[in-house]
């Protein structure tokens, strides 16, 4: 509510005057970001976790309203805390900084498996997939070291077929062409 009340007005009062050149905020949830675009003029969403390979609730409130506004999206947390990071789905994979789940680890074997038979690995569709959004402008991902790095311009830069995007819509793991 302070937020929503002080901060946000302040901010945009501050980007006005050129003391800022952007307002933005982020969280790790979609709807309330989505109330703010509703009601403010801001520039920038981070959405940590919420639209990812495994999961996408900011499809269906944060980013048709961010398009629709013209509010950039950034994507953080795409590997959901180390259970989309690897090639091979561990057993014992985090999800929301804790254990996964069975039932989303799982699901995440089925993303793995689809994506091997394409010659891709599961953390290079996970960078890329919330790229594929319009809304999206950009994705953030941690790193320990400089081989992460390098990991991730890898990711990034690996070429995905789109039948392999075809087959994962027809798995139900997202809906939509674009993932919109």
């Amino acid at each position: 509510d302070q937020a929503a009340e002080t901060g946000m007005p302040t901010l945009i009062e501050l980007r006005e005057e050129g003391v800022l050149g952007a307002v933005g905020l982020g969280m790790n949830q979609s709807a309330m970001p989505a109330d703010f675009v509703r009601r403010f003029d801001v520039d920038v969403v981070m959405i940590a976790g919420r639209f990812t390979l495994i999961e996408q609730p900011a499809m269906h409130d944060l980013l048709p309203l961010a398009l629709e506004r013209g509010v950039g999206v950034v994507a953080a947390g795409v590997y959901n805390s180390g259970l989309l990071s690897a090639d091979v789905v561990r057993p014992d994979a985090n999800y929301d900084y804790g254990p996964a789940p069975r039932a989303l680890i799982e699901r995440a074997m089925l993303i793995a498996e689809i994506c091997a038979r394409y010659g891709v690995t599961l953390p290079a569709a996970a960078l890329q997939f919330p790229l594929r959004h319009p809304a999206v402008v950009s994705v953030v991902v941690g790193t320990r070291s400089a081989a992460h790095i390098t990991s991730s311009i890898e990711r990034y830069s690996a070429d995905i077929p789109n039948e392999l995007w075809s087959e994962l819509m027809a798995a139900g793991i997202f809906a939509g062409p674009d993932a919109s």
